[in-house]
């Protein structure tokens, strides 16, 4: 349970400075804490999209994964963050990543972020 609430922490980390860095995801509320509410519950999303969906296009994609030495992991990246998007727009989230290419830098960002924040944070492993 541990595990799992700094996943979220982090993930919601990521997505916030993704937020800060690029102006085409947007993330708006009428309060700071309605923004951190909206972050961790995006998060939440963003962690489902990442465990129950990335693996099948991971499988689907892997002669893609061959042929790009990995660079098609930008892509995925890019539309699980969009997937994350349009199911928080259903869900009346006030996040939403405009365009594909800002899906590409964003889902970079909260790569990185993500990782540097599990080598920070302590796991149970």
């Amino acid at each position: 349970m541990k595990n799992f609430l700094v996943k979220t922490i982090a993930n919601a980390a990521a997505l916030a400075v993704a937020t800060w860095l690029l102006s085409d995801i947007t993330l708006t509320g009428t309060s700071t804490g309605n923004k951190v509410w909206t972050l961790i519950l995006v998060a939440l999303i963003f962690g489902v999209v990442n465990v129950i969906v990335k693996p099948v296009v991971k499988l689907l994609s892997f002669p893609l994964f061959i042929l790009t030495l990995g660079l098609i992991t930008l892509v995925i990246n890019a539309l699980m963050l969009m997937l994350t998007s349009w199911l928080a727009g259903k869900l009346d989230l006030a996040f939403h990543v405009d365009g594909f290419w800002t899906a590409v830098l964003g889902g970079l960002i909260v790569s990185i972020v993500s990782w540097a924040l599990h080598v920070i944070l302590p796991d149970e492993d």
